[in-house]
């Protein structure tokens, strides 16, 4: 059913991230599709890396791990930007074209009072993606 899953992914929220990282790497198995864990970084990420090429770097040895831990097939892609929490989301947009995804597993937190001003990342990529979106609750 899906051939190519994407999964935006920041390697400070690694944690955070995991519950969608298992939901997506399930369904990989479940569709024999591909994997691939989009970043968008930029300049010195202090809490992860000093570049964004280290920033590469690590999180395709994350993308390893994942790959050998879930028996799939797991690419990294970082796309280096120059203010990602202004970027993100048409950044994802591009990537989806870039990856070939049929399919988004995003996390997400609970939505609360704020979401009512202004969306989640995750609510403005699943109402503007041309691919299906499954947002993961952090929660569970």
């Amino acid at each position: 059913m899906f051939k190519h899953i994407m999964v935006p992914f920041d390697l400070a929220a690694k944690e955070k991230l995991a519950k969608a990282i298992k939901v997506a790497g399930d369904l990989a198995r479940r569709h024999g599709s591909r994997l691939t864990l989009i970043s968008v970084a930029g300049g010195i990420n202090g809490m992860v890396s000093h570049s964004v090429e280290e920033y590469r770097r690590l999180l395709a040895a994350y993308a390893a791990q994942i790959e050998q831990a879930e028996g799939i097939d797991v690419d990294s892609k970082v796309y280096d930007v120059p203010d990602p929490s202004a970027e993100v989301d048409r950044t994802l947009m591009e990537a989806i074209d870039d990856t070939g995804a049929d399919l988004i597993v995003m996390a997400s937190h609970q939505p609360g009072w704020v979401e009512y001003l202004v969306s989640s990342h995750a609510g403005r990529v699943a109402a503007h993606a041309p691919v299906s979106v499954f947002v993961v609750r952090n929660q569970g």
